[in-house]
């Protein structure tokens, strides 16, 4: 097999496939960061997001990149009302209450999809996009735009948890809850903040995943596996380990068809999510125990 052969049709999809892993997983690893359990509505989240851009797309007959921020906007603001109405509630039980309930909105948020938009496949536009060629690597528009997204808003975010008063907020309740109580950190905000920066993560992942696809309204719940291996797999609570943990499981999927029938890449993620919790939980970067 020829180098660019090898890159054009696995590293180069892996990276973009990656990407769309990270957004999502950066969410996760907030979410168990400072609330500290695993949500389990996040890929249907994702999918939201998705379908609330393709609504935009239609509606307005905007691009579909113009319908990202709108996407955003409205799953942050779901998320928050998600939590508001059904979490919140449950800060004071077990985890697993909140694990479980978690689950329940998955489907809840799956079968509103449903019911407004069907279950047949979409796509934001017709037609084949033929990839450019860069000095003999074959890539997409859309495959540019998902990485060009990833380092914008995971740089932001970064920016944003080092830079800023509630950045710092939120990491001081990630390190130690107690303290940043008892120093006076407003935990309602950091929480609101929590759920607006990874519902519009949420947004992104289903967008770019259905930009490069096709909108399903399964796709976010065959999403959630690899973005959960992602997120351990970079160390659970670190941002930088989502999206290093994201590109390894987007690659690894996709090198995968390699050696193994295409139809059971998505074992990757199981086998990698297995592995880590195995033989180093805390991930590549040291995050949190599990």
């Amino acid at each position: 097999m020829e180098l660019f052969e090898l890159l054009n049709f696995y590293v180069i999809p892996g990276i973009v496939l990656g990407s769309i892993y990270a957004l999502g997983a950066v969410g996760i690893t907030l979410i168990f960061a400072i609330l500290r359990y695993a949500h389990l509505a996040h890929g249907d989240l994702a999918t939201l997001g998705a379908f609330i851009a393709l609504a935009v797309v239609t509606g307005l007959g905007v691009s579909p990149l113009v319908a990202l921020p709108v996407a955003i906007l409205a799953t942050a603001a779901v998320a928050v009302g998600i939590d508001k109405v059904f979490y919140e509630h449950l800060r004071e039980r077990p985890k697993i209450v909140t694990v479980m309930a978690s689950l329940g909105i998955a489907l809840m948020v799956r079968s509103v999809i449903q019911v407004v938009w069907g279950v047949d496949t979409e796509t934001y536009s017709r037609g084949i996009v033929r990839p450019e060629d860069y000095f003999g690597l074959r890539i997409r528009d859309r495959e540019i735009y998902t990485v060009v997204a990833l380092i914008v808003l995971v740089g932001g975010l970064q920016l944003f948890l080092t830079r800023s008063k509630w950045g710092k907020a939120m990491r001081a309740m990630s390190d130690n809850p107690n303290l940043a109580l008892l120093s006076g950190i407003d935990n309602k905000k950091v929480v609101m903040l929590t759920w607006v920066i990874a519902g519009g993560l949420c947004a992104a992942s289903g967008f770019f995943l259905g930009l490069n696809t096709e909108l399903k309204s399964m796709m976010g719940w065959y999403m959630l596996l690899p973005m959960f291996a992602a997120a351990i797999l970079g160390g659970v609570g670190r941002v930088e380990g989502a999206v290093l943990g994201g590109l390894i499981v987007g690659i690894a999927e996709e090198l995968s068809v390699l050696v193994i029938p295409s139809e059971y890449k998505a074992a990757m993620a199981f086998v990698i999510l297995l592995f880590m919790l195995l033989v180093r939980p805390t991930g590549l970067l040291k995050g949190k125990v599990l």
